[in-house]
Formats: structure tokens, C-alpha cells, sequence
């Protein structure tokens, strides 16, 4: 079984990825392995708690099929989650990330200087930097203003568009026969 790891954090915005982790593991064969900086209980912003399977610093080199980071006002970073997310990426993975956290992370490690990419985050005020840091790592140049983006092996998301991008990652998985599946999926899960 193919596995996918998902970091969690304390008031991550936790429905973001629920679709996903749902569908992987469901549909997709996949084993969903959370992940944290510590062992200890993670409390989502739905109230819902998540205790995490493995630390970040014990799957950096962890065979795995790629890393989903949702979003959150949450701006921990650790040189052992970017060390993840470059090896991921040098190993062309799928990197996944949602909302404000999820690209924030990915542009903290420097990958989306190499791709298109998406995020809520189009200025970086006062209060990002005092969440996130003084510095904006996101690569204007970069920067389309979709609900998601795909390119190489990072996928991006505006955080009311998890269920496109729950959508893409089944897709860079393969989950989908044909085009006219996928889109028969995304008519029948938006109601369309």
C-alpha cells in the first residue's frame, strides 16, 4: 500500500483535507499517515483531535507517494519539514498544499520558485508577518490567481476549493480513467 502522509498542527483548518484523506484512502489504496512536529494531541479548528501516527524528523527519507499540507493561521516552521517537503520534491512526489499554511510551507522551502503555483495569501500584511515572519517567501512571478493549480508535482489551492483539490490529487494519482470520469465525479460530488 502506497502511502501518503498528512502534516497536522494545532488549529489547522482541518475540513480542507478530510475529503482527500477520505478518498485516498478509501478509493486510492492508500495509507494516510498523519504527521507532527511532536507527539502530542493535535486540535483542529473543527474541534476534532488528531493524534499523530510518526514525527516529521522520522519520515524525511521515508519511502512515501507525497505530502498534503492544509491551511491555518500557523506559522511554525521547522527545518525538518522542509527538509521533507525538498526531498519530496527533488524525488518528484506529490506535493500538496491548501490555503494559507499549505503554500506557505511549500514556498518557505523554496519549491514554488520552480512552479506555478496558487494561495489566498496575494498580499503579505501586518498580520502575516505576524504569523508567518517578517520575509514573504512566495515568488510573485510565480502567482495565478485560480482556484487550483497544477504543475510538476505540486499541487496548490485556495482554501474554499478543496474539493478541486481533492480532485487533483486523484487525478496525479491516476484514480480516474479518462477525463469525462473526472469530470462526471466533480458533477456528481459538487451536485452539479
Amino acid at each position: 500500500m502506497n502511502k501518503i502522509l498528512v502534516f497536522v498542527f494545532d488549529e489547522m483548518t482541518d475540513y480542507q483535507i478530510t475529503f482527500i484523506t477520505h478518498l485516498l484512502s478509501t478509493s486510492g489504496d492508500k495509507e494516510v499517515i498523519t504527521i507532527a512536529y511532536e507527539d502530542k494531541i493535535i486540535k483542529g479548528r473543527s474541534g476534532l483531535s488528531y493524534k499523530p501516527d510518526k514525527l516529521v524528523a522520522d519520515v524525511i527519507n521515508k519511502d512515501v507517494e507525497g505530502l498534503i499540507i492544509c491551511g491555518g493561521w500557523y506559522g511554525n516552521v521547522r527545518k525538518e519539514l522542509l527538509d521533507l517537503i525538498n526531498n519530496l520534491y527533488s524525488k518528484e512526489k506529490l506535493l500538496g498544499g491548501i490555503c494559507g499554511a499549505g503554500t506557505f510551507f511549500l514556498a518557505k522551502a523554496g519549491i514554488l520558485q520552480n512552479v506555478k503555483y496558487t494561495t489566498p495569501i496575494v498580499e503579505w500584511t501586518q498580520k502575516h508577518k505576524k504569523v508567518f515572519g517578517e520575509h514573504d517567501p512566495f515568488p510573485r512571478s510565480n502567482f495565478v490567481f485560480d482556484n487550483v493549480v497544477r504543475d510538476k508535482n505540486v499541487i496548490t489551492a485556495q482554501g474554499i476549493s478543496f474539493i478541486d483539490f481533492a480532485v487533483e490529487i486523484c487525478d496525479w494519482f491516476n484514480m480516474f480513467e479518462n477525463r469525462d470520469e473526472k469530470n462526471e465525479f466533480i458533477k456528481t460530488i459538487k451536485g452539479l
